[in-house]
C-alpha cells in the first residue's frame, strides 16, 4: 500500500500529532466488545463510555508498550487551540495482553465531542524498559505526543489508529 493513502495521512493524523512513521505491531481496540475501530470510522460518543480494548498483535511477553489517546481537534477542529487533549495513558502494558494490565498513568475519559467532528488517536510506543518511575503526570489539555515520546525515550511510534466522533443528538442516537 502507498504511503499517499494510509489513512493516517489523509486524516492527518500524521502531520498534527505524530510525523511518519512504519508500525512495527498490529493494534486494535475494541469498544464494547464490538464496535472495532478502524481508521476514519465515526463511533458515536454513547458507545464509549467505558475504556476500549486494546490489544497490541505482535509483541512479546519482554515488551512493554506506552499507550496515548488524544484528541487533537479541541476545543473545535476549525479552531484545536487546547491542541491536543489527552483522554487516556497507559504505562508498562505488557506485549501480549490488553492495556487493562499496565500501569493507568491517567485515566480514561469518556470523549464528548461539542463543536464538529473530532479525530481520537490511539498511539503505541515500545518502551525500551519499565518505567521505575512514573512520567510526570501529564496536563490533559495542551498535551504533546511528540514531546511526550521525545522526553521519556519512547521514540517512533509503532502502532497507531484513530475514529471520529461527533456531537450526539437524539435524532442521530435513535438511528443506532
Amino acid at each position: 500500500m502507498q504511503r499517499d493513502f494510509d489513512p493516517l495521512i489523509v486524516g492527518r493524523v500524521v502531520g498534527d500529532v505524530l510525523d511518519n512513521f512504519s508500525p512495527t505491531v498490529r493494534l486494535m481496540v475494541t469498544f464494547n466488545s464490538n464496535k472495532l475501530v478502524l481508521n476514519g470510522r465515526e463511533l458515536f460518543p454513547s458507545w464509549l463510555t467505558h475504556k476500549p480494548r486494546i490489544e497490541i498483535l505482535g509483541g512479546d511477553m519482554r515488551t512493554f508498550f506506552t499507550l496515548v489517546m488524544v484528541d487533537p481537534d479541541v476545543p473545535n477542529p476549525s479552531d484545536p487551540y487546547l491542541r491536543e487533549h489527552l483522554h487516556w495513558m497507559v504505562t508498562d502494558v505488557p506485549g501480549t495482553t490488553d492495556a487493562t494490565f499496565g500501569r493507568e498513568v491517567v485515566n480514561y475519559e469518556v470523549p464528548s465531542p461539542n463543536i464538529g467532528i473530532h479525530r481520537y488517536v490511539f498511539v503505541i510506543y515500545k518502551q525500551r524498559r519499565r518505567f521505575v518511575e512514573m512520567p510526570r503526570q501529564p496536563e490533559r489539555d495542551c498535551f504533546n505526543t511528540r514531546l511526550f515520546a521525545e522526553e521519556n525515550g519512547l521514540g517512533a511510534p509503532v502502532a497507531a489508529v484513530f475514529f471520529n466522533a461527533q456531537r450526539e443528538t437524539a435524532a442521530r442516537r435513535r438511528l443506532t
